[in-house]
């Protein structure tokens, strides 16, 4: 079925991403793979190239652009090229409405500029050992002293972490804690007790740095609290909506792309003296993946448009980042599998898709979290 959501305007802008792909990251890439991180050039073309920042305000160094078909035209391009180590849409879609929304207009003359030109990367530090999906779980304290706040914990899994030169922070302001005793801190590369701990080996997206962060009776100045004080749990609530939904994205053309990668292998593979896609089995997998995914394809088109209006709630985002993931992680295993052992090897796409893929259904909100929400919503 022809796509609908898109403009010509965005075709272009899917031209000039797939020419930056081929040009300043397919080439590099599987060094990026061993070295376990991407390197900072690919950051800084990324900013020349203006794929930074594209909602950012234009007198910040922005594209002035607060349409999500043109992230969702990124994710869709930075998937079907195995890219994910350059992790742009953390970057734009969920770091950048941080800054844009919750950012003083000095916060954002100071941010902004490099965040758009790649000279400054972000990341943002949930996740600890002991609390996950769980916000009140967060131990990470900030304790007010007069002119400063002293930040001591740990965050874990955090992507960008290695490579981050500023660092949004969720931590606890009040001694009680709670989901509404925490607060946003800015952390920027170089404050004294902020350490960064091992590269994390993970079982793909080995381009994409992820690590610990440790900090250490850190002095961040009371300048560098983003948002209201206490805030922080309705902020992240606000935010989560457009993280899901550029999860969900990739999801959909990952899926997408295993179909097509996996039908044209049937058709050149010969067993038993014919190609596999005369064989009834082979046929009924390609259709049944087919199906699933023009049916997904429909509804996140549907979700893109309405978050592209401003229109998308937070129970049909939780739809979409399960939905589509779920069936990303089945595809990629149904596909290896109708590759046989060729499916098992790194040389070729689909096991790389495997891997990388598999963490999808995890991060943002697992799918068991996203279930829930839609659950509490219906039955409340």
């Amino acid at each position: 079925m022809k796509r609908q959501i898109f403009t010509e305007d965005h075709e272009a802008f899917r031209r000039t991403v797939r020419t930056f792909l081929a040009k300043e990251v397919e080439p590099y890439y599987d060094q990026w793979e061993r070295d376990g991180i991407v390197s900072r050039e690919a950051w800084l073309a990324a900013g020349r190239q203006g794929l930074l920042g594209l909602a950012v305000p234009e007198q910040y160094g922005g594209g002035g652009e607060d349409d999500f078909r043109y992230a969702a035209v990124l994710a869709e391009e930075f998937t079907r090229a195995g890219a994910a180590g350059l992790a742009v849409g953390l970057h734009n879609d969920i770091i950048g409405p941080y800054l844009t929304s919750l950012g003083t207009d000095e916060q954002k003359r100071r941010w902004l500029p490099g965040f758009c030109t790649g000279e400054t990367v972000t990341a943002i530090a949930m996740t600890e050992p002991g609390a996950g999906s769980d916000l009140q779980g967060i131990r990470t304290t900030a304790e007010d002293k007069g002119d400063h706040w002293l930040l001591n914990g740990s965050k874990t899994f955090i992507s960008n972490g290695i490579l981050a030169d500023l660092v949004i922070v969720v931590a606890r302001t009040t001694p009680e804690g709670g989901a509404h005793g925490l607060s946003l801190l800015v952390v920027e590369r170089g404050m004294e007790g902020f350490e960064r701990g091992r590269n994390l080996d993970k079982i793909g997206q080995k381009a994409q740095d992820t690590a610990e962060l440790f900090f250490d009776d850190v002095v961040v100045p009371k300048e560098n609290l983003l948002g209201e004080l206490n805030g922080a749990f309705v902020h992240l609530m606000t935010n989560l909506a457009q993280e899901r939904m550029g999860i969900a994205v990739a999801g959909i053309a990952a899926a997408e792309h295993l179909l097509e990668i996996t039908t044209e292998y049937v058709k050149e593979r010969e067993a038993f003296g014919r190609p596999l896609a005369k064989l009834q089995h082979i046929r009924f997998e390609i259709a049944e993946m087919a199906t699933e995914c023009a049916v997904t394809r429909a509804f996140l088109d549907r979700c893109i448009e309405d978050h592209a209006k401003g229109e998308l709630d937070a129970v049909h985002a939780s739809m979409a980042k399960w939905w589509a993931t779920e069936l990303q992680k089945r595809a990629a295993d149904r596909c290896l599998q109708l590759h046989g052992g060729y499916g098992y090897m790194n040389e070729y796409r689909v096991a790389k898709a495997f891997t990388d893929g598999r963490i999808q259904t995890i991060y943002g909100g697992t799918t068991e979290i996203m279930k829930e929400i839609i659950g509490r919503s219906l039955l409340a």
